[in-house]
């Protein structure tokens, strides 16, 4: 990704209230998350919603493993033995969560947040709910203008997050939206974030490179 666009997006998301951070990789992501922005939060209660590239940080580990010692509870919002039920009601609990960490699946170089989402519960947490939101960005993300980001949600992360999750839906198997009404279906809520309300709630750490779908 070119600097200038790297740069001219940081600028654009500083104006539009959004706090921002820039890595060059995941591990100074960490970095950057547990030292500098988790010590002006004080979380009661820590959650997440699904990104690879938080992942691909660690830093969901670190929360896990700092879990009480450190003065939070981490509600985990996945996890293999917990049914389908539960899952839903910790995603409902995570919506007032003092902290919640996500990404995002698009990003303009007008530092504006689009998202596509089967359940709302990643796109709630941005939206509305936490107190203080991270969210984990590859610099691959990003695009110039809202139609671009649309474009990009549609005919690459969509597809792809859809035979990640191992939906039975037509993008799956062809790697391009067909506009389907599968019961399996993952596109349903689409959010265009402008600014971030209050300002500095939303917090962007943006990393140099190819990271996440």
């Amino acid at each position: 990704m070119d600097e200038q666009i790297v740069q001219r997006t940081v600028k654009a998301l500083g104006r539009n209230g959004f706090l921002v951070h820039v890595a060059d990789d995941p591990a100074q992501a960490r970095e950057i998350i547990l030292a500098d922005i988790l010590p002006g939060v004080v979380p009661g209660l820590v959650s997440y919603g699904d990104s690879m590239t938080l992942q691909a940080t660690g830093v969901l580990d670190d929360m896990r493993a700092m879990a009480g010692a450190g003065g939070w509870e981490f509600l985990d919002t996945f996890g293999r033995g917990i049914s389908r039920e539960e899952i839903l009601e910790r995603r409902r609990q995570a919506l007032l969560s003092e902290l919640f960490f996500t990404g995002t699946n698009a990003l303009t170089e007008q530092g504006q947040l689009v998202n596509l989402d089967m359940i709302g519960n990643r796109v709630g947490g941005i939206v509305w709910g936490p107190r203080n939101v991270v969210l984990t960005i590859g610099t691959n993300k990003i695009v110039d203008g809202v139609d671009a980001a649309l474009t990009r949600v549609r005919d690459k992360a969509a597809p792809l997050n859809a035979a990640r999750h191992g939906a039975h839906t037509p993008c799956a198997k062809t790697g391009k939206c067909m506009d389907c009404d599968s019961p399996h279906r993952i596109c349903n809520v689409w959010t265009i974030t402008e600014k971030s309300w209050p300002k500095g709630r939303i917090r962007v750490v943006l990393i140099r490179g190819n990271y996440g779908l």
